[in-house]
């Protein structure tokens, strides 16, 4: 048994898998079906693309523009260095992306993404509750990460 998330586009699901497995390690696309005669898209046209992001499976689908992503559901990115931090947020946010807030944002296609560094839950998971709550309070005042805010507000 295995679950995969499947993500519904308009009509950008091979450009969508395409940047998505450039930007992340042991990513790849594993396989395009295309809509046949009858269907619902043009025949030919891509239907679905199958890809893995760092090892995970990952399905998207070009079904038109009757529903569309939301931030109700997003993938969180754990990375180790500001500098990944750094080269994720500027790629996902080129082209139309949209910065949010607290390490969130969505790309130009809609898909919604955390970029998180691992440093910001050890510093929210510290037993002293004045120095995590002191960094929980930076953090909202943030739209992407800065792990050396994070440590000047940990360090007080």
């Amino acid at each position: 048994m295995q679950v995969t998330p499947f993500l519904w586009f308009s009509h950008e699901a091979e450009e969508a898998a395409t940047l998505y497995t450039t930007l992340f390690p042991d990513s790849r696309i594993t396989g395009v079906s295309r809509y046949s005669e009858g269907g619902p898209g043009p025949a030919g046209s891509v239907m679905t693309v199958s890809f893995e992001l760092c090892g995970q499976p990952v399905t998207a689908l070009n079904g038109g523009p009757a529903y569309t992503l939301t931030e109700a559901f997003s993938f969180m990115v754990s990375c180790e260095s500001q500098a990944e931090v750094d080269r994720l947020w500027d790629a996902l946010t080129a082209d139309g992306g949209r910065p949010s807030q607290c390490g969130w944002l969505t790309d130009r296609f809609g898909l919604t993404w955390q970029i998180i560094p691992s440093r910001l839950m050890e510093l929210m998971g510290d037993p002293d509750a004045e120095r995590a709550g002191r960094v929980v309070q930076a953090m909202l005042q943030m739209a992407k990460i800065d792990i050396a805010a994070l440590e000047a507000a940990y360090a007080g």
